[in-house]
């Protein structure tokens, strides 16, 4: 039988702080060499969409320790949100699975605080999200907001999607998760060989990783790896036609524009795989580039 939980949402609110970022005092320290680490997986597609099974299969594969805290529904577009309800509903359906009502976001918080209450995961990873989450995308995107909510919380994250620029096809999209997620998995190698006291990530970095599509069924392999910046463009325009009776039709059409020099577009688009820092605040600066440059510099898929 599915056991329910149900605790108030406003302490795990109120136990994020809006900006800003602080290092959790009980964090595992994965040190010098590769070892398993615990992992929360989240994302916004649902805790039983295909892409956060193949990353929980891969990432539990290469031995590290990891737990699914999801959404119970989709929630894509949920972006950074965190719910203000007095209640949330949290469903145990298997082991090692929790799956929260609520955004992303809310799936974190409650990890952290209830799943994860006794010694922070060295890394959330939330993904992978069928489809990019580039440019404009990435801003608005579930599947980044779970791991913002992480870093604000000072527990290293990685967003990963799997899908190029076009309408993503279910088929070829769900075989390039295999792909994304083994390159994950070498991504988190990486971070742990060149991990310094004991955190795979500078503090307040985050990655946001999103693997193409290569070939007609998605199996192929990217041609490369590329550091990135976030492409300032905003796909998606929005169209309303006053329908007269306080309704209005909306249209949402993708209007994509040339791809900025050194950002994910390019990269995607070149069938490469992006990685572009991200931080939970809105400060710009050159600290997070450099550092994670050094970190990722001779990564393949």
């Amino acid at each position: 039988m599915r056991r329910k939980r149900v605790l108030p949402l406003a302490a795990l609110v109120l136990c994020v702080p809006a900006l800003g970022v602080t290092t959790p005092a009980t964090a595992s320290s994965p040190g010098d060499t590769h070892g398993p680490l615990r992992i929360l997986l989240t994302n916004d597609d649902g805790y039983n969409a295909p892409g956060i099974r193949i990353m929980f299969d891969r990432l539990t594969a290469a031995g590290h320790e990891v737990t699914i805290v999801a959404p119970l529904t989709n929630q894509s577009g949920a972006g950074t949100k965190i719910s203000s309800a007095s209640t949330v509903t949290v469903k145990h359906p298997e082991p090692r699975v929790w799956a929260v009502d609520g955004t992303p976001g809310d799936s974190v918080a409650f990890g952290l605080s209830e799943v994860f209450a006794d010694r922070a995961p060295d890394l959330v990873v939330s993904g992978t999200n069928f489809g990019p989450n580039v440019a404009g995308l990435a801003t608005h995107s579930g599947t980044v907001g779970g791991a913002i909510a992480a870093l604000e919380q000072g527990v290293p994250a990685i967003a990963v999607s799997t899908g190029g620029l076009s309408a993503p096809v279910y088929e070829p999209t769900v075989n390039a998760m295999k792909p994304t997620s083994d390159f994950t998995v070498k991504l988190i190698d990486r971070l742990e060989d060149r991990a310094k006291s004991g955190r795979l990530l500078p503090v307040g970095v985050g990655l946001n990783v999103n693997h193409p599509v290569i070939g007609t069924d998605g199996t192929g392999t990217a041609r490369g790896t590329a550091l990135t910046t976030q492409d300032p463009q905003q796909f998606l325009k929005a169209d309303y036609t006053d329908n007269g009776d306080g309704t209005w039709k909306v249209n949402v059409n993708v209007v994509q524009q040339p791809a900025a020099k050194g950002g994910d577009v390019e990269a995607v688009t070149a069938q490469k795989v992006s990685i572009t820092p991200v931080s939970p605040d809105w400060n710009t600066g050159p600290f997070t580039f450099a550092k994670t440059a050094s970190l990722l510099s001779g990564l393949r898929p």
